[in-house]
C-alpha cells in the first residue's frame, strides 16, 4: 500500500509549517490527511521532530485504529483522529496545535465567539470547549466529536486544538484563523467591548465560503 505522494508531502509541509509558526512546542500536536478510499488515513507517528520527519515516517492507518502501515507507533493521539473522519466523511484533514492565545481558552474553557468574518466563513462559527479527558483517549475523542459537530474546530479543555478541513491545506488555515481569533478577542476586551457577529451574519458568511469562495472544493 503506497499513499499518493502528493498526500506525504502535504504531511511533510504542514509540520514543518505549525512548528516554524510556534502553533507547536517540540513534538507535541499531529496531523493525519484522509486518503482516496475515505477508509484510512496517514497520520504523523508518535515523538519525532516536524523538522526530522519524512514520507517513511508516516503511518497508515484505518478507521478503527488499526496500523496498516508504517515502521513507527503513530501518534497517540490517533484515537481522535479515526472518531472525526468516522464521525465526518466531508473531512479530509486534520490539524492537532497547542497554539498559546487559544489555549487561553482551553483552560478557561470559554467558547471562542466568532469575532472576525474570516472565523465565521472559516470556523463556522463559535469554537466550542469539548469536555474534558486524558489525551489519547476515547473518551476524550467522543467528546471532540461531540463539541465538534459540523463546525471546522473544536477546543479541547486544558489542551489543545483540533482543525478540520476538506483538504489538509484547509484544516492548516482554520487552526491558524483559531489562534488568530484568540489573539486579536482577548486584546479587544483590553481596548473596550469586542461586538460579535450575529447568528444570520454567520450563516451567511459560512454559507458563502463554503458554495462560492475560491476556486474550487477540498484538494
Amino acid at each position: 500500500m503506497i499513499p499518493p505522494q502528493s498526500k506525504v508531502q502535504a504531511v511533510i509541509e504542514t509540520g514543518k509549517i505549525i512548528a516554524n509558526s510556534g502553533l507547536v512546542s517540540g513534538t507535541w500536536g499531529n496531523i493525519s490527511v484522509r486518503l482516496s478510499s475515505l477508509d484510512s488515513f496517514l497520520i504523523t507517528p508518535s515523538g519525532v521532530s516536524y523538522h526530522d520527519l519524512t514520507g517513511d515516517d508516516l503511518v497508515m492507518v484505518d478507521l478503527q485504529g488499526k496500523v496498516m502501515a508504517g515502521r513507527l507507533k503513530p501518534s497517540s493521539e490517533t484515537p481522535l483522529h479515526t472518531a472525526i473522519y468516522r464521525a465526518r466523511q466531508d473531512i479530509k484533514g486534520i490539524v492537532h496545535t497547542h497554539s498559546s492565545f487559544a489555549s487561553v481558552f482551553t483552560v478557561t474553557r470559554k467558547p471562542l465567539p466568532p469575532v472576525l468574518e474570516e472565523m465565521a466563513q472559516i470556523l463556522g462559527g463559535e469554537v466550542r470547549v469539548a469536555s474534558y479527558a486524558p489525551a489519547g483517549t476515547s473518551e476524550l475523542a467522543a467528546a471532540a466529536v461531540s463539541a465538534l459537530g459540523d463546525r471546522a474546530a473544536v477546543l479541547l479543555a486544558n489542551h489543545g486544538v483540533v482543525g478540520v478541513g476538506r483538504s489538509l491545506k484547509e484544516a492548516l488555515l482554520v487552526c491558524q484563523v483559531v489562534e488568530k481569533g484568540a489573539l486579536v478577542y482577548l486584546f479587544s476586551q483590553l481596548n473596550g467591548t469586542p461586538f460579535l457577529l450575529s447568528d444570520q451574519d454567520v450563516s451567511a458568511l459560512r454559507n458563502n465560503f463554503l458554495e462560492s469562495y475560491g476556486q474550487g472544493k477540498g484538494d
